[in-house]
């Protein structure tokens, strides 16, 4: 008979693992961030329905609400919603080579360090254009 809370030489088991498979790896951080920049993007585009849907009931409330988008907080939000399509977009093509190239497992680290490489590269840029005018009102510029 054996015993399944021993292991060969007669020394205790291990306790059981609790918790994540991941331990705090690259691929766990990838997964969560490809769950979070899905949802914030699913809820912008439910927003952006709602709000375009107004032009319908009412022009005047649809330009009261366009109006009200015009701040330096929304253009922030809008440079991180375009983090967040972009990441999501980049780590979605990583998950299709993964999943659909026979070698995809053995480089998925390699290609998710090379999609936040693009990312960083994108959105440098991106963000000093999205940016340019909001800093340029706030601190008396053109």
């Amino acid at each position: 008979m054996s015993n399944p809370a021993v292991v060969a030489g007669g020394q205790p088991a291990p306790p059981p693992r609790r918790g994540s498979v991941y331990r705090g790896d690259a691929g766990m951080w990838s997964w969560v961030a490809h769950r979070i920049t899905g949802v914030l993007t699913f809820f912008f585009l439910f927003a952006h329905v709602l709000d375009t849907a107004l032009v319908r009931v009412s022009p005047e409330a649809y330009n009261e609400v366009i109006e009200t988008y015009k701040n330096p907080l929304v253009n922030l939000m809008e440079v991180g919603l375009v983090g967040a399509v972009l990441y999501h977009a980049l780590n979605g093509i990583r998950v299709m080579l993964v999943d659909f190239w026979a070698k995809g497992a053995r480089y998925q680290r390699t290609m998710l360090w090379i999609i936040l490489i693009i990312w960083f590269v994108v959105m440098v840029p991106g963000v000093y254009f999205m940016m340019k005018h909001t800093v340029a009102n706030l601190f008396g510029g053109a």
